[in-house]
């Protein structure tokens, strides 16, 4: 396997150290548009790793990189607004492609808050059957959400549940970040564009619909620790993919955002800072044309450097109910927790990063195996969620499950208390 990795920020620089432990694979070539952050990423990694430029917004210029080191895996790690070209090269250089988020989505024109416009994915799966016929793999959203999320849900379908009437995944954390009243500990480009896009919504009998940003509030209790969050519903993958391989009467997302944090967001996009349609800075020849939510995230701390300044938990997970094997109600939470100082003490890299980064390298190595394989365009939910999570309890980051029953008390007095 010859791996070109597309993006040497936190989330790549991580999937790198992760990868170098591994002998899974022959070469990894880790690209980004800045060569210099190419070479941090891969320094010290050993004779494998090899740095390069890439422009990841040209199709071209991916296809030229895979051919040129004779490349059979592209995993793109860069924020979401690149997805297509680096997917499209891959295609193009006859590359099997991984990502950890999917195509963006456009809101619909009229009515956003209720209908759907164009949704995440949507052109990755319209490219799905020239994907299938040329024998190559897509495996899209494979971070940890989407992602592990996804695997999660296949996992309560195939061994839990006889019958699911939900699948909600819960995102939440108690990290907090020293000397910043506001430090986001992933890109604020993407936070921006999940937070404040309208959220998805599956139901069976209704299909993909929308509602208004960080709506149904509810305060989820997390593990180990983390105690009890609000949350809000956000657009994510998981509610476009789980759907399509797992049967659900209703599919949902809320991420942990807390009060403070849902604040500035809503001002970020009343300032119009959320924008990405570049605006005019200065006058005459010496304006400069720069896009709002570039500007903002130019100002913000880079979190690949945070590391070392945060402290806290962060946990993903999927929450289902329904009916158990024994035809009974049930409702479990199958999640996955990383804790800061292991992350900062074990990989030099920060919780939040390191969690996402670790997936797509697990998948990895699971196609190298053969033990995972298909062609088209898939969800990690079509594929065999088992050696996963072996797996990846092999990597030192076990997953746990917890019978949400115990807690409905819990959360309630958490809800209330919160409340007042």
């Amino acid at each position: 396997m010859r791996i070109l990795l597309v993006g040497a920020g936190g989330v790549g620089s991580a999937a790198a150290a992760i990868a170098a432990r591994r002998d899974f694979f022959q070469l990894m070539v880790v690209a980004d548009y800045s060569l210099e952050r190419a070479e941090r990423a891969v320094s010290g990694l050993g004779d494998r790793f090899v740095a390069a430029r890439l422009d990841a917004s040209q199709a071209d210029d991916v296809a030229r990189l895979c051919r040129e080191h004779g490349i059979t895996h592209v995993l793109n790690a860069v924020d979401p607004r690149f997805v297509m070209p680096i997917f499209d090269g891959a295609y193009h250089a006859g590359a099997d492609y991984l990502d950890m988020a999917m195509s963006l989505s456009l809101p619909h024109p009229t009515d956003p808050y209720t209908k759907t416009g164009v949704m995440l994915g949507e052109q990755q799966f319209g490219k799905a059957v020239a994907w299938a016929a040329a024998d190559r793999l897509a495996l899209v959203g494979i971070g940890v959400e989407p992602g592990l999320s996804d695997i999660f849900a296949r996992y309560a379908a195939d061994h839990l549940f006889s019958e699911i009437d939900e699948i909600g995944v819960r995102d939440g954390s108690n990290i907090t970040v020293e000397g910043f009243d506001f430090a986001p500990s992933f890109s604020i480009w993407t936070t921006i564009e999940e937070c404040l896009n309208p959220p998805i919504i599956w139901e069976r009998e209704r299909g993909w619909f929308t509602t208004a940003p960080f709506s149904e509030p509810e305060v989820f209790d997390f593990p180990e620790g983390i105690g009890p969050v609000e949350c809000v519903n956000v657009e994510h993958e998981e509610v476009l993919l789980i759907p399509r391989w797992v049967d659900a009467k209703r599919v949902t997302f809320k991420y942990g955002l807390g009060t403070e944090f849902i604040e500035i967001l809503k001002t970020v996009h009343k300032l119009g800072l959320d924008s990405t349609r570049p605006i005019a800075i200065g006058g005459g020849k010496s304006a400069v044309m720069v896009s709002p939510r570039d500007v903002l995230a130019a100002q913000l701390p880079d979190p690949a450097t945070l590391g070392s300044r945060m402290k806290g938990k962060t946990c993903a997970g999927t929450w289902v109910k329904g009916k158990g094997l024994d035809g009974r109600p049930r409702e479990m939470y199958l999640y996955h927790v990383v804790d800061n100082e292991w992350s900062m003490r074990e990989y030099g890299h920060q919780a939040v990063v390191w969690q996402t980064a670790v997936n797509p390298v697990v998948a990895l190595e699971l196609l190298a195996q053969g033990v995972w394989k298909g062609a088209g365009v898939l969800g990690p939910e079509a594929l065999d969620p088992v050696p996963f999570l072996d797996l990846l309890t092999a990597y030192g980051s076990p997953w746990g499950m917890r019978d949400q029953q115990p807690f409905r008390a819990v959360t309630q007095a958490a809800r209330e208390e919160i409340a007042a």
